[in-house]
């Protein structure tokens, strides 16, 4: 019996950055509520971003943002991770050094942007629906840092496998989010801790448990649930992960298998 459903957002129930849910996978949320069943966004996105996109049901929800770097029930932080201060200064000089790249900061709940690019800072803004902070030096003035991120159109994958994961896997967990994104965060960070977390804090099994992703990212936490599944248009090696394919987003894959299942 399944008793916790957890997915991630980008590519798995949405198109990347779309700033709204789609109606039927809310009601569907409620629908599971109604039955005991604990519903769970993982997902890189801020706190913030995910209380606006699911509004109407974000009481109902346990929230791991920034690839579970930030747990929040209710408004409640259940658990915060903060990257080492021993590395930040280097790995955001390292990453300005990249052409046509943006750099994002982030804090719980707040987003350090550098940029003077009014484009990127209206897609951080109106899309992702991130609360930010314009800075002239993340550097100098972000604070609490848990995940720092580096974006690009139309793909940074090349940067981020070839030279960014290398470099800096030893040091800080680091993972393609999406096409556009790589991620670092503290080495404890991953999404796969963060579901274990609330399993075991609900007492829940992995056999009670499914799960829905489409990316690197969501690799730790496909393999803590026997009911996972990546979407069709995942990466090979996320697919390789999972038990179970499940058609892709601009389907409503998600919200089909929770049809099929729940009713």
């Amino acid at each position: 019996m399944i008793k916790l459903i957890t997915s991630d957002v980008d590519g798995t129930l949405v198109k990347d950055s779309s700033p709204e849910i789609y109606p039927e996978m809310i009601d569907m949320i409620k629908k599971l509520r109604q039955q005991d069943i604990i519903f769970c966004i993982a997902t890189g996105r801020q706190v913030s971003s995910v209380k606006r996109m699911f509004s109407e049901v974000a009481d109902d929800l346990i929230i791991m943002a920034d690839n579970g770097a930030h747990i929040q029930c209710r408004e409640k932080d259940i658990h915060v991770a903060k990257m080492n201060p021993d590395y930040i200064e280097e790995l955001v000089t390292d990453l300005r050094a990249f052409d046509d790249c943006e750099i994002l900061c982030e804090a719980p709940g707040l987003s350090y942007l550098e940029s003077k690019n009014q484009d990127y800072i209206d897609f951080i803004q109106n899309q992702y629906r991130f609360d930010i902070k314009l800075v002239d030096d993340v550097l100098k003035e972000a604070k609490d840092i848990i995940k720092i991120s580096i974006f690009r159109r139309p793909s940074i994958r090349s940067i981020g496998e070839d030279i960014l994961i290398p470099k800096w896997k030893d040091r800080l967990k680091v993972t393609m989010a999406g096409e556009d994104w790589v991620d670092f965060m503290d080495t404890s960070v991953d999404k796969g801790n963060s579901l274990k977390f609330v399993q075991e804090f609900y007492g829940i099994t992995p056999e009670e448990t499914m799960v829905f992703g489409d990316n690197n990212n969501d690799i730790g936490m496909l393999k803590r649930a026997a009911e996972s599944y990546a979407v069709s248009t995942a990466p090979d090696i996320v697919k390789a992960s999972a038990n179970h394919i499940c058609p892709p987003w601009m389907e409503k894959g998600v919200y089909q298998v929770l049809k099929e299942t729940f009713g």
